[in-house]
């Protein structure tokens, strides 16, 4: 079966590019640098029904990513989560925290609207990051 991203993932996020296991998506919400890291597995829900060797795999991606973007965005905190209670497939939202961020400390979700990216600013993220990444 081939892998087929889910359409809310598809519909709010911009995609980047792929590393070994995920593909890279932007979420589309210009106030937090803000990724989802998607393992391309059809009918995962939960990282415990990945194969020992792709759970390994993920978390090595996910620390990658996390890294990446706390040095690029100089980041106070990065959250990290898979909740999948409205999106089931798999996926890993890594997210820019600071401490003066609209929101702080409280966790992202259901706080403000999303703000897409304007043309201009959308090009810059997008290189920034992919080069961040290595994401051709």
């Amino acid at each position: 079966m081939s892998f087929i991203l889910n359409a809310t993932l598809e519909k709010d996020c911009i995609q980047l590019g792929k590393l070994q296991l995920c593909r890279v998506l932007l979420m589309n919400d210009s106030q937090f640098p803000w990724l989802v890291l998607v393992p391309e597995k059809q009918g995962i829900t939960e990282i415990h029904q990945l194969a020992e060797a792709d759970q390994g795999l993920l978390m090595q991606e996910s620390s990658f990513v996390a890294k990446q973007l706390a040095d690029i965005y100089l980041a106070d905190k990065m959250n990290i989560a898979a909740l999948g209670n409205m999106v089931p497939q798999l996926h890993i939202h890594h997210v820019v925290r600071y401490k003066s961020d609209k929101v702080w400390p409280a966790p992202i979700w259901g706080k403000l609207d999303a703000v897409p990216y304007t043309v201009d600013k959308l090009e810059r993220t997008v290189t920034k990051i992919k080069s961040a990444l290595n994401l051709v």
